[in-house]
């Protein structure tokens, strides 16, 4: 039983006259009696609420920074009317800061033998999986002097996806993707290296591209014509250790990452390519393999959705055991990881010679914006020894991406907002160059 500010109330305004004018005990009960049998029979005319019912339903998934409403049903099985305020608990991330408090309080009416429904709207701050916690009610008496309380469970689950807000950046590669295939109408050949069809010769065509076979066959010109290569097989692979966890602006270097990935997995899938998921640090924490163009984007965002980087070093042989168990023939491997050189010339450039021996690789890392802003400052004392760390620094990524390049590795390095599209273009040059 829990006591209301309106009794608290009551009391005092009943207690401060018999104070003042006639002190004694036979007064202070002469208040207070009534007010407690007041308050006993509230009690009894409140409705029970261990014995109330509850099912939820509503959305189970939700885009990052997206809403999503889960409907609690309330049934009330007693003979007495409910008068309640309900808590529906969820994690402090599951709102944004400070609209907890309305978001998640209800105040609830449910007649004798009647059910009602009230929804919790949730907007999600964080990515991953989001549980209910306790629904607990307070149920009041017709007077409102005292109130039942009492909690309950009733288990749900909202996964929060990745927002994957680079697929802005699809249109415009997809159409670039249909230049390399011919099937624009400006005059432009297809790229690739896949034979498609033969065609007659125009005036313009490249004479290499002539087929002296067909065209003795059919007492005219032929042009052969190219695509890009398809069915390729293509792995993506994260590296979620410790490296992963440092947040770039407002962006962790992880999400940026999941970003880049889905924007590639969306163009590649489109153009007839094969798109399989590892990520990994000292063992593979998520897996994504051999999904039709129509279950990978979906695959990958639920695969993605719980993925939180580990503060642990990448074991960067164990990574590359499990980058060649999952690409049995060549494949190009996108690894997404950090440019730091202590990481890349002690963990990954040992390993490297086994990926580049059979497979086209791909290093992506992030670049953080406020280096480059700090290597432009200049006035102060402070801000010329800023740029000369930053300038340090790039140096370093620089000499770092080098190395990766004489070993034939392709090298991407961008910022948060520039990484999903600079890694689509990438992408297609290697694809228009036949190098997948």
């Amino acid at each position: 039983m829990a006591l209301t500010g309106r009794t608290a109330l009551l009391a005092a305004l009943g207690s401060v006259p018999v104070g003042v004018w006639a002190p004694s005990w036979a007064g202070m009960l002469a208040v207070n009696a009534p007010l407690t049998l007041a308050m006993m029979c509230d009690y009894a005319l409140a409705a029970p609420v261990r014995k109330l019912q509850f099912t939820r339903n509503g959305d189970t998934s939700v885009r990052l920074g997206d809403a999503a409403e889960v409907v609690l049903t309330v049934t009330n099985p007693s003979g007495r009317p409910l008068r309640a305020q309900l808590r529906d608990a969820w994690p402090p991330s599951s709102w944004a800061s400070g609209s907890e408090q309305d978001a998640s309080r209800h105040a609830l009416t449910v007649p004798a033998g009647e059910r009602r429904r009230v929804t919790t709207a949730l907007r999600p701050t964080r990515r991953g999986d989001r549980h209910s916690q306790q629904i607990t009610v307070r149920s009041y008496g017709p007077l409102g002097l005292v109130s039942r309380q009492g909690s309950h469970r009733v288990p749900w689950t909202v996964r929060v996806l990745p927002p994957f807000t680079s697929r802005k950046h699809l249109p415009s590669r997809l159409a670039r993707l249909r230049e390399l295939d011919g099937r624009t109408s400006v005059l432009t050949r297809g790229e690739g290296t896949e034979f498609d069809s033969l065609r007659p010769y125009v005036p313009g065509d490249d004479t290499r591209s002539i087929d002296w076979r067909a065209t003795a066959r059919q007492n005219a010109v032929a042009v052969r014509t190219w695509r890009p290569e398809r069915d390729r097989h293509i792995l993506v692979v994260l590296d979620t250790g410790r490296t992963s966890a440092g947040r770039v602006g407002d962006v962790p270097r992880l999400d940026a990452a999941m970003d880049a990935t889905l924007l590639l997995a969306a163009l590649a899938s489109r153009a007839g390519d094969r798109v399989d998921l590892l990520a990994y640090d000292r063992r593979v924490r998520a897996q994504v393999q051999g999904r039709a163009a129509g279950e990978l984007l979906p695959s990958l965002v639920n695969a993605l959705a719980p993925l939180e980087p580990e503060l642990v070093e990448t074991d960067a042989r164990g990574l590359s055991a499990a980058a060649l168990a999952n690409a049995p023939r060549r494949s190009l491997i996108v690894l997404l990881t950090s440019l730091d050189a202590a990481p890349v010339e002690e963990g990954l450039l040992p390993v490297l010679p086994q990926l580049t021996k059979r497979h086209t690789v791909l290093v992506a890392a992030i670049a953080d914006p406020h280096i480059k802003k700090m290597a432009e400052s200049r006035g102060t004392v402070d801000a010329v020894y800023e740029a000369a760390a930053a300038s340090r620094t790039q140096e370093q990524r620089r000499r770092t991406a080098e190395q990766l390049m004489r070993h034939g590795v392709t090298v991407v390095d961008a910022t948060p907002d520039e990484l999903a599209p600079a890694l689509a273009d990438a992408y297609l040059e290697l694809k228009a160059a036949g190098r997948l």
